[in-house]
């Protein structure tokens, strides 16, 4: 079983700010997400007790299968702070805590390069809406590129300082982000499914949607589509050949996660 949660709101995204590369934490709202996902997991997780309603393939639905007995859960987050918080709050409250936790750099988010920090009402006013969905939304248009002051103070921090230089591009295009979280994928993930356990991903909404591009095979048109709102576990089972069941995984709370996306494709998407 492969679990999937995109971090509790950030101060950022409470702001609407082109965050990506941007390391905000959690607002308070956001701490709370965090909490209450962490309910939803001790409820779905191998082993714990599930829920018991629920329909719907291939759109938010609750889990209806019975829990399969309990396998270890290995947590993997991105190296931001707002993914991190999220799943330490995550850790700490489960109750059977993760085998193993690790950071990786692959899991950040999107670069939106010279857009970072920008309001996203700003963006949207000056240079056109058709302008702004494409920066957000396609998966080969990649933002305008840092210029050398931007670029020089992310890479000054103790962030990226720690980080190898692949980390920190001037810009890049969601294929490069589905680029490096494919390989992620296939280094850490692939081995421990293939071995029966269960990882937990804590990452972004630009991250995780190139995660999501790569288990369910999504096409640009999918990819664009693809809204997932923040503090809201995504389960995907698998079958015999790998290929999840059913297509796009489940939410463990369909309602909110659908009222949640919905808010975020009328705001212009993830």
């Amino acid at each position: 079983m492969l679990i999937v949660l995109r971090h509790g709101q950030s101060t950022a995204n409470a702001a609407g700010l082109f965050t990506g590369v941007l390391d905000a934490p959690l607002s308070d709202q956001g701490i709370r997400e965090a909490h209450t996902a962490t309910v939803l997991l001790n409820l779905a997780l191998p082993g714990e007790r599930p829920p018991t309603t629920g329909t719907g393939t291939g759109s938010p639905a609750m889990i209806t299968a019975p829990a399969p007995a309990a396998a270890p859960v290995t947590l993997f987050t991105s190296t931001l702070t707002r993914a991190r918080q999220t799943a330490a709050i995550v850790a700490a409250g489960l109750a059977r805590p993760p085998v193993g936790c690790g950071a990786d750099w692959r899991l950040n988010e999107h670069n939106y390069s010279a857009l970072t920090g920008r309001s996203k009402d700003d963006v949207r006013a000056e240079f056109g809406e058709e302008q702004f969905v494409a920066w957000r939304r396609s998966v080969a248009e990649a933002p305008p590129a840092m210029g050398d002051l931007l670029y020089d103070e992310f890479a000054g921090t103790a962030l990226f300082r720690a980080l190898p230089a692949a980390a920190l591009n001037r810009t890049e295009a969601l294929s490069d982000v589905i680029t490096r979280v494919d390989a992620f994928l296939t280094e850490h993930v692939d081995p421990l499914l293939a071995r029966g356990e269960t990882v937990l991903v804590v990452a972004h909404g630009n991250s995780l949607q190139a995660l999501c591009a790569v288990i369910d095979g999504l096409s640009d048109g999918q990819i664009r589509d693809l809204n997932l709102p923040t503090g809201q576990p995504l389960v995907y089972r698998f079958d015999a050949r790998g290929r999840p069941v059913p297509f796009g995984g489940r939410y463990l709370d369909s309602v909110t996660a659908l009222a949640v996306a919905l808010t975020l494709a009328n705001e212009g998407g993830t």
